[in-house]
């Protein structure tokens, strides 16, 4: 490939995979999805193509959504909850996949619940939902994309839009008290606070724990204050009993928002990702699958937040 075309397709990469983290929630499928569109790119004749941007979005996307069939295959026979990759937001690997996070829209579109949420759509609203909540794209553009009409773009929209209402933040804290109320959420967790941890709980709390079928975790979603609390600190519980082990939890950026992350001998185990309405929690996000925990210990080792391997 010609250094103008690698340039070109370079500049788009972030936003590239961006699109397609959104579309899958897996960080490795995204970047082979990527991948496989930069082979198309190095393949095409790129004097033919008037707009580039607009072409590689059309080829990602249409990839996306071909991956999209034998990953809900996948997802159907998933041990336990499935719950999309965390992906902490520092440093350049984050940032590389998350894409821009210049906008509250942009933000909110990489939330663990959205992306959770956005398992219910066909994979054509999600397409159409990503391309206009994430990226602005107008509705004539969105149907140039994915073939459809202007019409039927506009009905994929409004069908996402209602399957997703519910991940709409009621409430929002600022980044600050976002963080208080984690570090609340931390403090009483550590210290095996039943109480303390009742307190920062919404009644109608609810909590997903994915371990993939690789580490103990909750097979069923789990619903109310007092047996989110209880199982929350049986978790902490069971860290804490490794004989010798050394714990180390911390607070980190993860897919826009404050999370905690949890090391165990310097190996990173959990991320947890809050929903929050007012000053209460109201979902608990618990990835401890390790497979879905690799990309996030390498991207926070490489921004410094993390030791790397020993």
């Amino acid at each position: 490939m010609d250094e103008a075309g690698l340039a070109a397709f370079e500049e788009l990469r972030p936003r590239l995979t961006g699109l397609a983290y959104r579309m899958l929630g897996e960080v490795q499928e995204a970047e082979d999805a990527v991948q496989d569109a930069y082979l198309r790119w190095n393949g095409t004749d790129r004097a033919a193509v008037e707009e580039p941007r607009a072409w590689l979005i059309k080829v990602v996307t249409n990839l996306c959504l071909n991956r999209l069939a034998s990953a809900r295959a996948r997802r159907e026979t998933y041990t336990g909850p499935w719950l999309p990759e965390p992906v902490p937001g520092a440093g350049e690997l984050g940032a590389r996949v998350l894409g821009p996070l210049e906008t509250a829209e942009q933000r909110d579109s990489v939330s663990l619940a959205l992306l959770t949420l956005m398992e219910s759509l066909t994979p054509a609203e999600r397409a159409v939902f990503v391309l206009r909540e994430a990226f602005g794209y107008k509705h004539r553009d969105i149907a140039e994309v994915l073939d459809v009409t202007e019409t039927a773009s506009r009905q994929l929209h409004r069908r996402a839009r209602q399957r997703v209402a519910s991940a709409e933040r009621r409430f929002a804290p600022p980044g600050e008290r976002w963080r208080r109320l984690v570090e609340r959420f931390l403090d009483a967790a550590v210290r095996g606070d039943l109480a303390g941890l009742e307190a920062i709980l919404a009644e109608d709390v609810v909590a997903w724990s994915d371990g993939g079928g690789k580490v103990t975790a909750a097979r069923n979603m789990i619903a109310g204050r007092t047996r989110v609390a209880r199982f929350l600190l049986g978790v902490a519980r069971r860290a804490a009993d490794l004989p010798g082990a050394s714990i180390e939890p911390s607070i980190e950026e993860v897919n826009g928002v404050p999370a905690l992350a949890v090391r165990v001998d310097g190996e990173l185990t959990m991320i947890a990702v809050l929903e929050a309405s007012g000053d209460r929690v109201t979902a608990v996000h618990a990835v401890l699958n390790p497979d879905k925990l690799g990309f996030a210990a390498r991207a926070l080792s490489r921004s410094g937040r993390l030791p790397g391997p020993s």
